[in-house]
């Protein structure tokens, strides 16, 4: 679920063709009252669904208070507009809450983050040049494990994220041991700790990890250690539930390269084929809440926290300019420097951004996954305004 790829893991329904979202979309655009200090980035968000994106949600919090919108569509098929407090899935977002718990359970003494996956996960992390006594948990949080990434092996693809493959298989009920058995059918990418490649792979592995020193599923470490404490009433993890919860828009994806102007309804899926890695569902809000109470210190300790801000070079292509434990460093065109994560999962693109110091956060979601080229636009439009 990296957000440099429009990952595939969802549900396709109805094929629809690409122009039919472009009236309606201009139709439903909607533009904040004069002095709301952020024209520039309703514009972006606005020039995105221009360029083909169906719609989009947003919301900044700052000094001024919370501003929310939306542009565009929602529904495809009935042209009702995006709604501002949509519920959408956040794809990779999820693993600033896998890391989150990791990080408390480390406070606790529960674990070290420079305890080998294999003493956490014995016997699981083997084969094919692949071993988990080499391999550390920090080193899966920041990505330099070289564990290969499951959505990227070809076959994973044709069956589960790619056109009729993906259509025949959406409501598959996937376990995480499934996407740890495609990983290791392939060797090591590089040495573990001597570079940054990005792999879902790693949280697969780390949401393993947090139910072994848990005790419990993932699920529940999450809900209790994130959501409830921070009241995000709005954001849940799915399980092998398919629905997306209301109020909420459609999502959609292009799953056919040789059809490049068709578009599928995926807001249905299995959640169990994202998982650790990209399942969780949220709002705007909720992301902004999460992520503000992060960089403020309200979820972990100074040395935890500390740690989680300790980046290694992100790889040639990424959206970041470095990455920590689960956490992703940013910077404008202009200059500010921003702390959060991207999600790409099939039928959307997210982003959730703030401030260090927890002061201005900004999230958003696009409920169509083939433009993720447009998403940094909104971060620049938000932090690069000259007035509030």
């Amino acid at each position: 679920m990296a957000l440099r790829k429009s990952t595939k893991a969802g549900v396709a329904g109805v094929a629809v063709a690409a122009t039919a979202f472009v009236a309606p979309a201009q139709a439903a655009t909607h533009t904040p009252p004069a002095g709301s200090g952020h024209r520039a980035t309703q514009r972006a968000m606005d020039e995105a669904v221009k360029a083909g994106v169906p719609g989009v949600t947003a919301q900044a919090r700052d000094t001024g208070g919370v501003w929310k919108s939306a542009s565009g569509v929602g529904d495809l098929t009935s042209g009702a507009p995006r709604g501002k407090n949509d519920k959408f899935r956040v794809g990779s977002i999820t693993k600033t809450f896998v890391a989150t718990v990791l990080l408390q359970m480390e406070a606790e003494g529960r674990l070290d983050l420079d305890d080998t996956v294999e003493r956490r996960l014995p016997g699981v992390v083997r084969g094919n040049g692949n071993d988990g006594r080499e391999i550390t948990v920090r080193q899966l949080l920041n990505h330099t494990s070289g564990l290969f990434d499951y959505l990227a092996d070809e076959e994973y693809a044709r069956t589960y994220t790619r056109g009729d493959g993906y259509l025949g298989h959406r409501y598959d009920t996937l376990p995480p041991e499934k996407h740890v058995k495609v990983a290791l059918s392939h060797k090591p990418l590089f040495k573990p700790g001597a570079e940054h490649s990005y792999s879902n792979t790693n949280y697969i592995l780390a949401g393993l990890i947090v139910e072994k020193a848990g005790g419990r599923p993932y699920e529940d470490e999450i809900r209790d250690r994130v959501i409830r404490p921070l009241g995000l009433k709005n954001t849940s993890n799915p399980g092998n539930s398919i629905h997306l919860p209301r109020p909420s828009s459609r999502g959609y994806s292009k799953l056919f390269a040789s059809a490049p102007d068709r578009i599928d309804d995926i807001t249905e899926r299995n959640g169990s084929q994202g998982w650790a890695d990209g399942d969780i569902i949220s709002t705007a809000g909720d992301l902004n809440r999460f992520y503000g109470a992060l960089l403020r210190g309200e979820l972990l300790p100074p040395k935890q926290l500390k740690a989680m801000k300790t980046t290694v070079p992100a790889a040639p292509g990424s959206p970041y300019t470095s990455y920590g434990l689960g956490l992703a460093r940013l910077r404008t065109s202009c200059g500010t420097t921003l702390w959060g994560h991207g999600g790409g999962i099939l039928g959307w693109l997210s982003m959730a951004v703030t401030t260090e110091d927890g002061r201005h956060q900004l999230a958003y979601n696009y409920n169509g996954d083939w433009d993720a080229s447009s998403l940094l636009k909104i971060v620049d439009a938000e932090y690069c305004r000259t007035s509030s």
